[in-house]
């Protein structure tokens, strides 16, 4: 049989059975859902110090594990349909370049050498490609590739995986954050769902090369946070993280995953399946209250009411209330007018929830924009009470 020939991993490697991933990957795939599984060791695996992958070969990588599925450990060559992988793109051009950076790029793993001593391996992930070039310039075609032998290897022996959604991979915007979400995703249901390195650990983790992000609050603010914003809106958990420090340095990240309600999950899935154009400004709370033309379509508010300005009795170095709204006039006026009939303490408890540490940072203009946003969506997605 075909599955049991795996050359270059030993006589008899081929006759292992896969482990629980590939078993786990080949139960969604009969499903047919958006889900998919990626082997926690490949999850696990470091980039090569220097080295790391673009969002869109990071991308690419995971639509081939995707499209692989629970075949992903054989020595066979998988296939995929160009059109697949452009997302809108208009020309193939850029599909090369993901498969070149793909072949060039290390991963590191902890191993033994032959003198049973721990060494680190390095090995690339593909070992072969090929891509169509279509003569008559068309969009068409199909790329084709295989697994290197350590990748299939690590394939197979992986007993752990993480369950990811197609539309979150595909929807990130920077590849921190998707790579924060493997590790989360790989975690979330354990008794412990953390992971805690140093720095060093966490640059392999990452693939942030030594020249970037030398001051660790250039790392918290380009990397952290901003991984943090795209996971709590996309995911179906939130992060956060822990800074252990030694005198002022900080030495040690721990990451800790929690998993998002029922609501917050259906919100999640909806926001992966809009259109990314608006998500910065949704994820801030700055949204725009589209009304459809139509006879059974509600009036939208006096024009003067979206340009409702904050009342000169709200400085601009105070922030949103704390308690209730009520008690605060122009909160209050901006819920009333803009918030469908709805109670406008419900609507600031759901504000606060979806802001979270975000809404310290907002005062003065930006806060009341944003708190008008809000209160415009919350109505447009409930309708009338």
């Amino acid at each position: 049989m075909e599955e049991l020939v795996d050359s270059g991993e030993g006589p008899g490697a081929g006759e292992h059975i896969p482990g629980r991933a590939m078993r786990v990957a080949q139960a969604l795939r009969l499903r047919e859902t958006s889900e998919f599984v990626k082997p926690g060791n490949l999850v696990e695996v470091r980039f090569v110090k220097g080295q790391s992958l673009s969002l869109t070969a990071s991308r690419l990588l995971a639509l081939m594990i995707l499209t692989a599925g629970g075949d992903a450990w054989r020595p066979i060559a998988h296939r995929m349909r160009k059109s697949d992988i452009r997302r809108g793109h208009k020309g193939n051009e850029r599909i090369a370049d993901m498969l070149e950076e793909l072949h060039r790029t290390l991963f590191a793993i902890d191993d033994l050498s032959w003198r049973g001593k721990k060494a680190t391996k390095r090995f690339p992930l593909i070992q072969s490609s090929r891509e169509e070039v279509e003569e008559d310039g068309g969009e068409r075609g199909w790329i084709e590739w295989e697994f290197t032998p350590d990748a299939r290897r690590l394939i197979r022996e992986s007993e752990t995986y993480a369950v990811l959604n197609r539309q979150a991979v595909l929807g990130f915007r920077s590849t921190y954050a998707l790579r924060l979400y493997e590790m989360g995703a790989l975690r979330i249901h354990r008794r412990q769902s953390t992971w805690r390195g140093d720095m060093m650990a966490l640059r392999a983790a990452f693939g942030i090369a030594p020249e970037l992000y030398k001051d660790f609050a250039q790392l918290r603010r380009k990397v952290l946070e901003r991984a943090k914003a795209e996971i709590d809106q996309l995911a179906h958990f939130t992060v956060e993280w822990r800074e252990v420090r030694r005198g002022r340095a900080v030495v040690e990240i721990e990451f800790s995953f929690q998993a998002k309600d029922a609501p917050e999950q259906l919100a999640a899935v909806a926001e992966n399946e809009r259109h990314s154009g608006g998500r910065q400004a949704r994820r801030d709370g700055v949204v725009e209250l589209v009304v459809e033309a139509g006879p059974t379509m509600p009036r939208p508010p006096p024009k003067h009411a979206a340009r409702m300005a904050p009342s000169p009795s709200l400085p601009a170095s105070d922030g949103f209330p704390e308690g209730s709204v009520r008690w605060t006039k122009t909160f209050a006026q901006v819920a009333h007018a803009h918030g469908g009939g709805w109670d406008i303490d419900l609507i600031a408890s759901a504000y606060r929830e979806q802001m979270g540490d975000r809404l310290g940072k907002l005062t003065g203009q930006k806060l009341m924009k944003s708190w008008t946003g809000f209160c415009q969506a919350f109505a447009a997605r409930r309708g009338r009470p």
